[in-house]
């Protein structure tokens, strides 16, 4: 019939992606409460129906942008810090595919850090997320620190890797704001600042206040 849509039949999985791809526009510049399945519909160019009967309501469309780009986000950190490297080689390397993740996807980020941030229950999703990448980031000290033959307390670890990955969080935001800054001249401004002080940390040195 005229005016009718017609859609181009494709795999499931690529039609779930193009779908996926269309909420994250939608969710960044709308949030999750303003956003419509009607607006995602549209920007995937499929029918709302489908995107119904692939991904469920709209609470669990928001969930699975949440998982997709925080395994993307994760997948390329870890891809890039590999074991093998010594200590400022893979903090560098961390850091230059944490900051190009964000400059590629930032619409994945605003998902990720700024809407899922304040909405229940998307907050406890992002706190998951977030745990696990303070866990590989304090397993990476940790391993750093035996190889010099130095233990540190599984609580001075935590609170280092907290330290390191809110910074960089932080960074990652302002990045995102600015997209005409360089993510890789970000990731050594970041690394300039963390570094220093972990190597410091590797050497045995802290510091102390004054009594």
């Amino acid at each position: 019939m005229p005016g009718t849509p017609t859609f181009k039949r494709l795999p499931r999985a690529v039609r779930e992606q193009q779908m996926l791809d269309a909420a994250v526009r939608v969710f960044s510049r709308r949030g999750f409460h303003a956003a419509s399945m009607d607006e995602i519909a549209e920007d995937a160019g499929i029918s709302k129906p489908m995107v119904y009967a692939y991904l469920g309501s709209k609470e669990e469309l928001f969930v699975a942008c949440l998982h997709r780009e925080g395994t993307r986000m994760m997948e390329a950190i870890a891809g890039a810090a590999a074991p093998d490297l010594d200590a400022d080689e893979r903090l560098w390397r961390g850091l230059r595919a944490f900051f190009g993740f964000v400059g590629a996807h930032r619409d994945g980020w605003a998902v990720l850090y700024r809407q899922a941030r304040g909405s229940q229950p998307f907050a406890g999703e992002l706190a998951a997320m977030r745990a696990r990448l303070v866990e590989v980031v304090a397993g990476m000290l940790d391993h750093a620190l035996r190889a010099r033959g130095r233990e540190v307390s599984a609580t001075d670890l935590e609170v280092v890797a907290y330290a390191l990955v809110g910074a960089s969080e932080s960074l990652g935001d302002w990045l995102a704001d600015h997209p005409e800054a360089d993510p890789e001249k970000t990731a050594t401004r970041m690394m300039n600042v963390a570094w220093l002080g972990a190597d410091q940390l590797l050497r045995g040195l802290t510091w102390h206040p004054e009594r």
